[in-house]
């Protein structure tokens, strides 16, 4: 899930409250409706954002500068290292072990902007994003029950 730090730092900061973020639940939202929602918009999010900074960089998508890629890179060599120490057993394990993981990532996206919407100024852009646009606040409280996203 090591798209999480791209879309979540570069897309979701900056569209949070707003229809477009992907992982921004909407008001009436279930929390199933906007699990595959929310993953796999986060996905495609996280995807546009490094193809675009590649381009910037004029270097091609799938190099290994792109962080989506890196991610992945990554995941297949853990994977690989804990399948070859401990067999492919382990395998599901794993699996379980990151859909698990990045639920809880989700759940609190979900439950942090939940319902919450920024207004449109007269020029066609959103407001200024703001503390009442989340529903956690800067305390210890909610810092740890929230995992601190």
């Amino acid at each position: 899930y090591g798209h999480f730090y791209i879309e979540h730092n570069r897309g979701h900061h900056v569209r949070v409250a707003t229809p477009e973020d992907p992982a921004s639940s909407r008001f009436g939202e279930s929390f199933w409706t906007f699990l595959p929602r929310s993953v796999f918009g986060s996905l495609r999010s996280a995807w546009e954002l490094e193809a675009k900074r590649m381009e910037r960089l004029d270097r091609p998508v799938w190099h290994p500068s792109n962080d989506v890629v890196n991610a992945w890179a990554m995941t297949i060599v853990l994977w690989g290292a804990l399948a070859a120490i401990f067999g492919w057993q382990v395998l599901p394990f794993a699996l379980i072990q990151a859909v698990y993981g990045f639920s809880l990532l989700e759940s609190v996206n979900y439950l942090e902007h939940y319902g919450l919407l920024r207004q449109k100024t007269a020029s066609g852009r959103y407001e200024r994003c703001a503390p009442r646009h989340s529903w956690n606040s800067d305390h210890i409280c909610t810092n740890i029950f929230l995992y601190h996203l």
